[in-house]
């Protein structure tokens, strides 16, 4: 039973994490700390950003909760961390290698669900500045992003054609 709550409890934490990462996106890195995060909408050069120090920044409760939880035989505080910890691999793995293709793979996927996603950065990503910004989550996609990719995929079916190609948010 005790493996079960942990399993709960994770997955509960990992499902929160979308909305704590809509809100810390659109209030904090688009906010105060657009500093660090300003680069990634106005890309340069190189491998790494500013923006890439939310990493560790946002590694910090996972690794403390699970730390805490672990050393002080809370085993619901570890199951937080973990939870953080695989939303963080989640978005490591949607973000940095679906969406901005890092390291290239799913680089020719015409999965509607993928190609969703590309396409609600790629509008994310339109906005240079702080403000006035849209799609601010990252794993649960807005019904009109979906939309616009069903729309696609009919038209091109209707027509026999081949989609447009994979979506890049770096447009």
């Amino acid at each position: 039973m005790q493996v079960l709550l942990f399993i709960i409890i994770m997955l509960a934490a990992f499902f929160a994490m979308e909305g704590i990462t809509w809100l810390t996106h659109k209030y904090i890195m688009h906010g105060f700390l657009w500093y660090l995060h300003e680069d990634h909408h106005k890309k340069g050069d190189g491998l790494f950003e500013k923006n890439d120090t939310f990493f560790l920044i946002f590694s910090i409760p996972s690794i403390l909760c699970i730390l805490f939880g672990t050393f002080g035989h809370k085993s619901w505080l570890a199951a937080i961390g973990a939870g953080i910890a695989m939303y963080g691999f989640a978005y490591f793995v949607v973000h940095d290698i679906i969406i901005h293709q890092r390291i290239k793979l799913f680089a020719r996927s015409n999965n509607a669900y993928i190609r969703s996603i590309r396409w609600a950065h790629k509008m994310h990503h339109k906005h240079l500045e702080k403000y006035d910004g849209e799609s601010f989550g990252m794993l649960i996609v807005a019904k009109k992003y979906r939309d616009k990719i069903t729309t696609d995929n009919n038209r091109a079916a209707k027509n026999n054609t081949p989609l447009a190609g994979p979506l890049s948010a770096d447009a």
